[in-house]
């Protein structure tokens, strides 16, 4: 499981998070919902060290990272932690002059140390469950925002993780793109995979096994969509 104890991140005098603590359970998909300046970006950033922490610590199916101020996880932990998270961004993050099929092959390829062959057939594999095998030759340049965002979820799955992080995997994209997105991750949710997913999409937090608000850097309420049910007819901030 993922399991952040009283997590505490600074930038300069702006305190981010307060001491947030939470668990993501194997198999489930977790939502985090709250306002915009909440934390939730920079808690999930913290999971897999895209950003240091300050004190707390995470625990990811066995590893554990602790809070070092600006001091980097030890690399040798970041790798371990890396191979068993991945990471969807919000604006995507592919490799421009790579195609598709490059793109979910670079996981595999730079990450695994795996054979060019066996990458090939995982990519392959991955486009074709996110269904975009046909688009396997062509650049991102080339894709809408919800086959560049499948895609990507492919890339993150390429390395077979025991959970995927989901950063606003919505927002960016056209209301008519959204639903090819969420149709995959469904399929995701519904194979069992662990999710945690940060979004201000009520729609995917209703379909969450559990879901978290964080608010002023500290969660401040949990549980299931049913128990949280006033807070989806309350509107989500969504300011930069």
């Amino acid at each position: 499981m993922i399991r952040i104890t009283d997590v505490v991140k600074s930038y300069g005098p702006n305190r981010i998070l307060a001491g947030a603590s939470l668990t993501a359970h194997p198999g489930e998909l977790t939502a985090l919902i709250g306002p915009s300046g909440g934390g939730k970006s920079t808690l999930l950033r913290c999971i897999n060290g895209l950003e240091t922490f300050d004190s707390g610590s995470i625990d990811v199916f066995g590893f554990h990272l602790e809070g070092t101020g600006m001091q980097p996880q030890p690399a040798a932990v970041l790798r371990d932690v890396r191979r068993k998270v991945g990471m969807v961004f919000q604006q995507f993050h592919l490799f421009p002059h790579l195609t598709a099929l490059a793109n979910v092959m670079s996981g595999p390829l730079q990450v695994c140390r795996a054979t060019r062959a066996s990458a090939e057939i995982t990519a392959r594999k991955l486009l074709s469950r996110v269904g975009l095998a046909d688009k396997a030759d062509v650049r991102p340049s080339k894709l809408s925002g919800g086959q560049q965002q499948r895609v990507a979820i492919a890339r993150a799955l390429a390395v077979d993780p025991a959970a995927v992080l989901f950063d606003e995997p919505t927002s960016a994209l056209d209301p008519e793109m959204v639903e090819e997105v969420l149709s995959v991750m469904r399929s995701l949710a519904h194979d069992g995979l662990t999710m945690l997913v940060v979004t201000h999409d009520m729609d995917i937090a209703r379909q969450a096994h559990r879901v978290h608000q964080l608010v002023g850097g500290i969660v401040a309420a949990t549980g299931t969509p049913a128990e949280l049910h006033t807070l989806f007819h309350a509107p989500q901030d969504r300011t930069p």
